[in-house]
C-alpha cells in the first residue's frame, strides 16, 4: 500500500471537492488517499474511501492568536491529517524545525497525523548541504516523545513549482537518509512520502524507488483526470 496526499494548497471550492469525492468513490485501489484542503473546505463532503486533511494549524490551543486555527479545532471537523512545515510555510513565512515541532505535537495531541515537510533550498543543494538540512529537518522537527503515527514528506524545496525532478538516486539518497534517521530514533515504519513535481508520468517510477511510502502532490490533485492516474499508477 502506498500513501497518495493531495495538497490543494489555496486552489479549489466545495463544488470541486464534491466533484473529487465522487470520482474516487469508482477508484478501486488499495492505497491511502489523503486529499489536505484549505480550512473552509474541511465539512464540504462526506469522505467515503479517502480522509481529509488540513494544510497548516496553529502551535497554540487558543487565546488571541487571530486568524490561527487551532488542532482542537480541526479536530473538530473531521479532519485526520494536517501538514506541518510544507516549503511554502517556511518561505514565506520563516517556519523553522522548532515551530514545526510545535505544530506537529498539537496535531498530534489533538488525535490528529502530521505529515512533516522536510527538504532543503536551491542555495543549500548547491552548498552540498543537502543531506545536513534532511537530517536536521527530521531531527528537529519530529517531536521527541512521538509516540503515535506520524508522516515525514520528503520535499526538494528547489524542484517545487518548478517542474524539476531529482533523479532516482538523489532521491532514494534522501529517503534512504529519512528512513534511517528515524529508525535512530526509534521511529522505524515510519512513512516517507515523496513531494515535487508529481504527475501521472512519473509517480509510478518515484514510488518504485526503496523507502519511498507514497507521494504528496500538488496541482496535480486538483482535477480527478490527474489525480486518479496517480493513485492507481501503483497497484
Amino acid at each position: 500500500m502506498k500513501i497518495i496526499a493531495g495538497n490543494w494548497k489555496m486552489n479549489g471550492s466545495c463544488a470541486g471537492l464534491k466533484e473529487m469525492a465522487v470520482a474516487l468513490k469508482n477508484v478501486m485501489t488499495d492505497n491511502k488517499i489523503i486529499l489536505c484542503v484549505p480550512y473552509t473546505m474541511l465539512n464540504c463532503v462526506q469522505a467515503d474511501n479517502f480522509a481529509l486533511g488540513a494544510q497548516d494549524v496553529s502551535a497554540h490551543d487558543k487565546g488571541a492568536f487571530t486568524g490561527e486555527v487551532s488542532a482542537t479545532m480541526l479536530a473538530e471537523t473531521g479532519a485526520k491529517y494536517v501538514i506541518v512545515g510544507h516549503s511554502e510555510r517556511r518561505q514565506y513565512h520563516e517556519e523553522t524545525n522548532s515551530i514545526v515541532r510545535q505544530k506537529a505535537t498539537a496535531a498530534i495531541n489533538a488525535g490528529m497525523i502530521p505529515i512533516i515537510c522536510v527538504g532543503e533550498t536551491m542555495d543549500e543543494k548547491q552548498a552540498g548541504k543537502t543531506m545536513a538540512v534532511i537530517e536536521s529537518g527530521v531531527r528537529e522537527s519530529v517531536p521527541s516523545d512521538s509516540n503515535t503515527d506520524i508522516i515525514i514528506a520528503y520535499e526538494p524545496r528547489w524542484a517545487i513549482g518548478a517542474g524539476l525532478t531529482p533523479t532516482e538516486a538523489e532521491i532514494a539518497e534522501a529517503h534512504k537518509l529519512i528512513a534511517d534517521t528515524l529508525s535512530s530514533m526509534g521511529l522505524s515504519g515510519t512513512p516517507v512520502l515523496y513531494g515535487a513535481s508529481v504527475k501521472s508520468t512519473n509517480a509510478a517510477d518515484i514510488m518504485s524507488i526503496p523507502n519511498v511510502d507514497g507521494v504528496l502532490v500538488g496541482g496535480a490533485s486538483l482535477k480527478p483526470d490527474d489525480f486518479i492516474p496517480i493513485i492507481t499508477s501503483v497497484k
